[in-house]
């Protein structure tokens, strides 16, 4: 039988077009566990992609599994909308004294519908009305979401066309490093602000990544947070954090933000939140702000109890004390030395590393060498995703809980891709 007598699959005459993932990985997967993948035959596939950032903790952590199993054995409440449920106060809580109070946080806590783009949408709009004012500031190269609002201060360009419509009140300023380091920080911003005929419409909010992930990892300096936070507070303009894939102990800390040491005033959190990949996302804000009229801002899947749960004991497991924090930050030493011993082995212009906690990119010159690269790791048992503008950057996105062994088997598996693909090109 040759490959054109295979019937198609199901998912190539049922499901849209619109699939991305399983393109680049053509296998059935079947199962999961802790840091990685079985396809229906049973061959393992170490994941560093990490459901996109949703699975800091693993697939299918056995305390997480635990709890939402009994929760649900005992007939716990599964949809609730706002509705007050023991799963919700137990959350609020937990989250209270394991997050908020040792780091004096003071913020209220907005559940709104269960996705990132859903948090960045409330924060959006409490900030609009809040401040009565419509623009947005936001950073070249950013991603917050796909619905329209957070399109609008999305940067890359392919996303945005999907809109098919106008995305207006957004503009656009440079991220950190985007100009080489030419250009002052938030000097053209800063004129712009301070000049009445800049023709610039004076911003609600800006809204910004500490490390953006799909713009290409990029790392903001604690230094330029520190500026743009200054720069916000003097000219009356909110900041909104977008830690959806960021937060939850991605870059060692629970939030990305703290080793800067600001406090933004809106925070938005999704994808690792639950602990478990189940949908759920907060947006937090200062009390002052919260100036919401009852049923403002809504949404069918707010209250997803199972999730509650699972999120509550994530935060048990790993947030009460500093153990997975320090693992972290000594595990992205291990990543970054290996990451350059592997740039300085591979004699190829331009391949650069950058990255943060367990977030890390190897930029190639091109998108054609990273996605080769992502191809072969995925032919020796790797999963990898690419990044930035062109896709030039291979993104590292393992579950925090990765054991010692996992890393260096993964990382092992990503030097001998970059070998293997550095000729065959050259061929």
């Amino acid at each position: 039988m040759t490959l054109t007598d295979i019937a198609p699959s199901v998912f190539e005459t049922v499901e849209s077009e619109v699939r991305s993932y399983c393109r680049a990985w053509p296998v059935v997967f079947e199962r999961a566990s802790g840091s990685r993948l079985y396809d229906e035959q049973g061959r393992p596939y170490l994941d560093f992609f990490a459901g996109a950032g949703s699975l800091n903790y693993g697939h299918n952590h056995p305390v997480l599994k635990r709890a939402l199993l009994d929760y649900l054995a005992d007939d716990g409440v599964t949809h609730g909308l706002d509705m007050s449920t023991t799963a919700k106060r137990d959350f609020l809580e937990t989250f209270r004294s394991t997050v908020l109070e040792p780091r004096a946080l003071p913020y209220k806590v907005m559940f709104p519908g269960p996705t990132g783009t859903n948090a960045v949408e409330a924060a959006l709009k409490l900030a609009r009305k809040v401040t009565g004012r419509k623009t947005v500031v936001s950073f070249t190269n950013a991603f917050h979401g796909m619905s329209l609002g957070s399109l609008a201060v999305t940067g890359n360009a392919a996303k945005r066309a999907g809109a098919g419509v106008p995305l207006p009140h957004a503009t656009r300023m440079p991220f950190d490093h985007y100009l080489g380091g030419r250009v002052p920080d938030f000097l053209w911003f800063e004129r712009l602000l301070d000049d009445p005929g800049s023709g610039f419409d004076h911003p609600a909010a800006v809204i910004v990544e500490t490390v953006q992930g799909e713009g290409g990892i990029n790392v903001a300096r604690a230094e330029w947070l520190r500026a743009l936070s200054e720069l916000c507070r003097r000219h009356g303009m909110l900041l909104i954090v977008d830690d959806v894939q960021m937060g939850c102990g991605r870059t060692g800390d629970f939030f990305s933000f703290e080793e800067s040491g600001i406090t933004p005033d809106i925070v938005t959190l999704s994808k690792s939140i639950s602990g478990y990949g189940l949908p759920m996302a907060l947006c937090l804000f200062k009390p002052e702000l919260d100036v919401w009229e009852p049923g403002e801002h809504n949404g069918t899947f707010r209250g997803n109890n199972p999730a509650f749960v699972t999120a509550t004991a994530a935060l048990d497991a790993y947030w009460r004390d500093g153990v997975l924090r320090e693992r972290t930050l000594g595990r992205a030493d291990r990543v970054e030395s290996a990451l350059l011993d592997l740039c300085g082995g591979d004699g190829r212009a331009g391949v650069a590393v950058r990255g943060r906690g367990l977030v890390w990119g190897l930029e190639f010159a091109d998108g054609e060498r990273a996605e080769a690269v992502c191809r072969r790791a995925f032919e020796l048992g790797l999963l990898l995703e690419t990044s930035g503008p062109h896709g030039e950057v291979v993104k590292l996105l393992p579950p925090l809980t990765v054991t010692d062994d996992e890393l260096d088997e993964g990382l092992g598996v990503l030097a001998r891709s970059v070998r293997h693909t550095a000729g065959r090109l050259a061929a």
